[in-house]
């Protein structure tokens, strides 16, 4: 039984396409990812917010796939940003392409700082896999 993403006609409209609710199923196994970055796997964080963006992503599909799971496994993410991206685009197409079948519940939340200067988004994420 998949994720149930739903927008509850009780509630406002998301404000960003994203699902208001994740339903997970019983049987499946919860995955509590760490907040990921815009590293590589060389250690590299790649060059502005908005690719930095794009590579957590990558990074949270990458991680869920090691456990059998897809990017329409990942019931939610919160995303933590230092500043406002300048290209809004760039970060819809980054959705549209590692959410192609709709983007799962979010948060975003502005923060005065990450862990590094050089680190400008961080991902956390939750999925459910068989």
């Amino acid at each position: 039984m998949s994720i149930e993403f739903i927008n509850p006609p009780s509630a406002p409209p998301s404000a960003g396409g994203y699902r208001q609710l994740a339903i997970v199923p019983s049987n499946r196994r919860l995955l509590v990812l760490a907040g990921q970055i815009g590293n590589t796997m060389d250690g590299t964080i790649v060059d502005g917010l908005e690719q930095q963006y794009e590579q957590a992503l990558a990074n949270i599909v990458a991680i869920v796939e090691s456990e059998g799971g897809t990017s329409s496994d990942v019931a939610r993410i919160t995303v933590f940003l230092t500043e406002n991206p300048e290209g809004s685009r760039k970060i819809g197409e980054a959705n549209d392409k590692y959410f192609p079948n709709g983007q799962p519940a979010m948060s975003w939340i502005y923060v005065a700082g990450l862990f590094r200067p050089d680190v400008k988004v961080e991902i956390e994420a939750i999925a459910a896999v068989d």
